[in-house]
């Protein structure tokens, strides 16, 4: 049974192909964090979107942050939103006071 946890969702181009790189982050925040999640929904998109929400926050937008997140600082947006005292591990050290 599913928690009440935030609804992630990750708009991708599928005119740029992006459905890949889409499911592995999906797959690398699921593992992480596992059943504080609610949900993790894939959306096709077109004309070269890419965005990622953590409930109602726009963690990435592909536009707005330029480019695409690497894994460690999308981890570290959704953290921010889903449970911000979570320590994420060893990437995670050196960008926290």
């Amino acid at each position: 049974m599913g928690t009440t946890g935030p609804r992630i969702t990750i708009t991708y181009c599928t005119q740029c192909q992006w459905l890949l790189r889409a499911g592995w982050m999906a797959q690398e925040l699921l593992n992480t964090f596992g059943c504080d999640l609610g949900e993790v929904a894939l959306i096709p998109g077109t004309g070269g979107v890419f965005q990622v929400t953590a409930g109602e926050h726009l963690v990435w937008d592909r536009e707005r942050d330029g480019g695409f997140p690497d894994i460690v600082t999308l981890k570290q947006r959704v953290r921010d939103v889903v449970d911000p005292d979570r320590d994420l591990g060893h990437g995670d050290r050196s960008t926290r006071a």
